[in-house]
């Protein structure tokens, strides 16, 4: 029997009427549920229009919230911290309505945005207050750095954790002062628009977070074009797009693009606890997340036991399509995703690897479902060997030593995501910097990076440009302005002075200085 969603006809209704749109007839399109492939609702495809109504109301609502204080801007984060955790089932159950993924892993977007919520709520009002700096001259000049609001920032957010990008990276350009305007995938928007609502709840003005629902080329396109910075998290190929039109406009970017992460089984390693992991860090959201494990390499020593192990744990997962906590797995987006998985494990059976879990459809479940798999022998000439799969399939690999795993683990064009998994935390600090990716984690896949909200989170090589948390996703959305003040002692040639003797006296002062430890 197909699970039924929670969301009624009229509660679908209220978040549709948060779209902007102008008076014209819009195209509709039908929004699918990846369980069962239902019709939800349909979309009204945006125009040029829409982006440049939207854009507007922002501008206009922009400059006052950029004067309000940051302190009462601050607080608007924190009451949308509690409305997360109020709403929290009824999130769970929209995130899981439009992606299909299990509610285990619509947990992680619900527990991720409060975590966001709550640290820029707390922290950011410190990160942008007035900097002071040294000024021309020490001690009688003096500089302070400011962190303007850039303007109208415009998010192009994806279907795979519609929750979260919708919500964790709006957090810190609203703190800033800025307006948005988001477009968000065509397959999940009713998320994005839950999202708005809910920080009108919070007590976000009118006009300050607006949505537009369309294609990319008809709303994408038209929203890079009017916007002060773009915020990005797709594939490398679109963001290559993305980059390259905001750089005509001479505009910021920044943007998480794709990965093919790997994770290091050390010879010492708990093996118990790796297969756990991996397990988690490989299929979390039908392993539709840019840092997912794409591959393992697994010391020679316990390969044998690696896979058997991991091989069999895979076997007995729990997929299904339900709104309870069971499932340990739930459903590819759409059939799109379920055919490049399909072809992906197939061209690398067709080719010599070796099927230790999975490989299969699983339409007994729903019509996008596809086993979680385990591959050996997979090689060079194999597409998913060094493509991104973004689905539920992971490789793994010998290794004889740690240099060999370091250079296979840096292969490729992605710089994403890594970790390492060894009861030596010295030995994992060694490595990590000689593997070129943004983050690493030790002794798990992904969560701990992502969950550090103090730490930016970001890519290396064609992994993305830019920082998400921290004070780097804070100040990202903002234009440093320096103010300095005239010193009290004049930086110019007095009347008296001859122009030869004042650069003599700056020059020997300059030389002074630099012998002046608390000076320099």
């Amino acid at each position: 029997m197909a699970p039924t969603h929670r969301f009624s006809a009229s509660k679908i209704e209220v978040l549709l009427a948060r779209i902007v749109l102008t008076a014209d007839m819009h195209e509709m399109k039908p929004l699918h549920a990846p369980f069962d492939n239902s019709v939800l609702c349909k979309i009204p495809q945006g125009t040029e229009g829409d982006v440049e109504k939207a854009v507007g109301l922002a501008r206009r609502a922009q400059p006052r919230w950029a004067a309000t204080p940051v302190e009462v801007r601050a607080d608007l984060i924190n009451r949308l911290h509690d409305l997360i955790h109020d709403c929290r089932e009824e999130l769970m159950d929209l995130v899981q309505m439009e992606s299909g993924k299990a509610r285990r892993h619509a947990f992680e977007e619900v527990a991720d945005c409060m975590l966001v919520a709550r640290y820029y709520g707390v922290h950011g009002t410190k990160m942008l207050r007035p900097e002071r700096r040294r000024g021309v001259l020490p001690v009688v000049s003096r500089a302070e750095v400011r962190h303007l609001p850039l303007g109208v920032v415009g998010f192009i957010v994806p279907w795979n954790y519609p929750l979260t990008l919708a919500m964790t990276d709006m957090i810190p350009a609203l703190l800033a002062g800025n307006a948005v305007v988001v477009k968000p995938a065509s397959l999940t928007p009713l998320t994005a628009l839950y999202v708005a609502r809910l920080f009108e709840k919070a007590g976000l003005p009118r006009g300050l977070f607006n949505v537009v629902t369309g294609s990319g080329r008809g709303v994408g396109e038209p929203l890079i074009d009017r916007v002060d910075f773009v915020q990005f998290t797709g594939s490398t190929e679109v963001g290559r797009g993305v980059a390259g039109r905001a750089g005509e406009r001479l505009i910021g970017s920044s943007m998480e693009l794709g990965g093919k992460n790997p994770m290091l089984v050390l010879p010492d390693a708990n093996l118990k606890q790796a297969v756990e992991t991996a397990l988690r860090a490989c299929f979390s959201n039908s392993g539709q997340l840019c840092i997912s494990i794409e591959r393992i390499y697994v010391h020679q020593s316990l390969y044998d036991r690696f896979v058997d192990r991991f091989g069999k744990r895979v076997s007995r997962m729990k997929l299904g399509a339900g709104y309870d906590l069971a499932p340990e797995m739930g459903s590819l987006i759409d059939s799109s995703q379920l055919e490049t998985v399909r072809q992906h494990v197939h061209d690398a059976v067709e080719k010599g690897a070796k099927v230790v879990a999975g490989g299969r459809e699983r339409p007994d479940l729903g019509p996008f479902f596809f086993e979680p798999t385990v591959l050996t022998d997979v090689v060079p000439g194999m597409t998913l060997f060094d493509e991104e799969t973004f689905g539920p399939v992971v490789s793994i690999y010998p290794y004889r030593d740690s240099h060999e795993a370091i250079d296979l683990a840096n292969a490729g064009p992605y710089g994403l995501n890594a970790s390492i998994f060894t009861r030596n935390a010295k030995e994992a600090a060694r490595i990590a910097p000689m593997l070129r990716f943004g983050t690493v984690n030790h002794n798990e896949g992904y969560a701990p990076t992502w969950g550090a909200t103090d730490a930016p989170m970001g890519g290396m090589k064609q992994s993305g440009l830019g920082r998400r948390h921290g004070k780097e996703g804070l100040l990202k959305y903002t234009e440093a302005q320096t103010l300095a003040y005239r010193p009290l002692i004049p930086i110019a040639a007095p009347a008296w002075l001859s122009q030869s003797r004042f650069q003599a006296v700056l020059f020997g002062a300059l030389k002074l200085l630099k012998r002046i430890p608390s000076l320099r």
